[in-house]
């Protein structure tokens, strides 16, 4: 059964049956089910007026779930921390890639201007060449990602936890964070390759000469 209030599995079994199998006769929580037309208000404050009422806590289903949801995402919470730290360093190591490759084409992009290709033309090419490559690594990080959930939800979670999980894909949070990426390296290739186009032409291409 699925159960929210627990991670191991549960076994509805009658009172009379679990207090005769476990000599157990203390009870400290219990399901009510409602018959079709109840109204849960109702049932509440019927409880309440007991003898016993103040001393009731009552939660529904989605109740329990939200609450073991909000503990859940607590504990995960350092893995947005690590989500920033990585595409920090992944900006940071596009930017030492493109101002690499730049420094090593200096000679080319002189080469370039020499038969009338203009420094803005140049940074195009590098965004685009940034923007392309970029894309392709968010492609694999998607597939990539996809895969290892699948394998969390569906595989580690029912033998390590004994529960199961609905797959839900946020997209639109993907998609912007994609884009927000995209663009962030795009940039980031353009400024590397300012250094590169800043140079004269004719110094730039001297040591070809």
């Amino acid at each position: 059964l699925r159960d929210y209030a627990r991670q191991t599995g549960t076994v509805e079994l009658q009172l009379n049956d679990y207090r005769r199998l476990s000599g157990d006769n203390d009870a400290t929580d219990s399901a009510i089910t409602l018959q079709h037309g109840a109204q849960l208000s109702t049932v509440v404050a019927a409880m309440r007026k007991l003898s016993f009422g103040k001393l009731l806590e009552f939660s529904t289903p989605g109740d329990i779930r939200d609450i073991s949801l909000k503990i859940f995402d607590r504990s995960f919470a350092v893995t947005y921390l690590l989500e920033i730290v990585a595409i920090v360093i992944g900006l940071f190591g596009v930017a030492a890639t493109f101002s690499a490759q730049t420094l090593a084409r200096t000679q080319e992009f002189g080469m370039l201007r020499h038969v009338g290709v203009t420094r803005r033309q140049i940074l195009g090419v590098l965004a685009v060449e940034g923007g392309l490559l970029t894309a392709a690594g968010i492609a694999v990080g998607f597939l990539l990602g996809w895969t290892i959930s699948l394998i969390l939800v569906f595989i580690v979670n029912p033998q390590s936890f004994h529960w199961t999980m609905q797959l839900h894909m946020p997209w639109l949070s993907l998609g912007s964070v994609a884009l927000l990426l995209l663009i962030s390296a795009t940039i980031t290739a353009v400024v590397s390759g300012l250094r590169a186009v800043a140079i004269d032409a004719v110094r730039a291409v001297k040591e070809d000469w």
